[in-house]
């Protein structure tokens, strides 16, 4: 049975407590979730120390939010080809170096590039912190945790502009992205002690399926445009741009084709048909709400 479908198999025991591991987890996504926001305030900051006009430096958003999107729904297809903890101690690395060398950064098309590195690094974070929570903890005490996560997810963008504009009044952008490092190398640590993949994935990482490399291009291109067009939009005056518009034929093209190409693969990169099932269609249609209300 997949981990995140119906949770750990009876009889699978991480080895640690439970709520150790649960913190673990949730150390590295909050982070994660707190830079969709942190650097919203700190923009005029990083225009002036970067040389940039305020329009350009939103593509430290744009850049964060694009590669984010494009990792998020595909990461449960990776993690089940290189191994759970494998996969997500890499996002936690790969969030960590990359944070670093956003401080690092000496231009702002630097900064847009090792932007894009994090966003690739954390896309992965939250979907695996979910499966490992649905191992780690039987049906009964699952509720209370995926609360913790819950607590999480809300928290962190909701502090993230307060953070972000207290940090560059009193030192400097940099340390927006510097925050991370000590986080991201406890979390790197602990993830590599405590957590452990359930039997079962390791047998489905043992199998080798085809790559479905049409279905990764559509997602990849559809939610790239997409992401674009919602975080440029009003900037460009929506359709009124020719940008925009034609980033919008490209998503629109790109997604439906997409999903009826998924509909049709026995190995998808996503199983666009769980959403026939009620509960799985029901909570993504509330956690776009959620996003709707934190981030709109």
């Amino acid at each position: 049975m997949n981990g995140a479908a119906g949770g750990a198999p009876e009889g699978f025991h991480p080895g640690h407590g439970a709520w150790t591991i649960a913190l673990t987890v949730t150390l590295a996504t909050f982070m994660e979730i707190l830079d969709t926001s942190i650097a919203n305030v700190a923009l005029p900051h990083i225009a002036g120390g970067l040389s940039a006009t305020f329009d350009e430096s939103t593509w430290v958003l744009t850049s964060y939010l694009v590669s984010n999107a494009i990792v998020l729904p595909i990461s449960g297809w990776l993690a089940t080809r290189i191994g759970r903890k494998r996969f997500y101690m890499a996002c936690v690395a790969t969030f960590t170096m990359s944070s670093f060398l956003c401080g690092l950064a000496p231009s702002l098309g630097w900064l847009v590039f090792f932007r894009v590195l994090q966003g690739l690094g954390g896309g992965g974070l939250a979907p695996s912190e979910q499966s490992i929570l649905s191992d780690t903890f039987p049906p009964a005490k699952r509720g209370m945790a995926f609360a913790v996560y819950g607590m999480a997810i809300v928290l962190a963008p909701a502090i993230g502009p307060t953070l972000g504009g207290y940090i560059t009044d009193h030192t400097s952008w940099r340390w927006i992205f510097f925050l991370n490092v000590p986080v991201g190398i406890v979390s790197l640590v602990l993830t590599s002690r405590l957590v452990k993949d359930p039997p079962w994935l390791e047998e489905q990482r043992r199998k080798k399926t085809p790559i479905d490399f049409v279905g990764l291009v559509l997602v990849a291109t559809a939610l790239a445009a997409l992401e674009v067009v919602l975080d440029k939009g009003q900037e460009e005056d929506w359709f009124a741009s020719s940008f925009i518009t034609g980033f919008s034929v490209v998503a629109a093209v790109s997604l439906v084709s997409f999903v009826l190409w998924e509909r049709k693969q026995s190995h998808p990169i996503v199983d666009v048909r769980m959403f026939r099932e009620r509960n799985f269609a029901v909570s993504n249609a509330m956690m776009l709400i959620l996003g709707l209300s934190l981030y709109g």
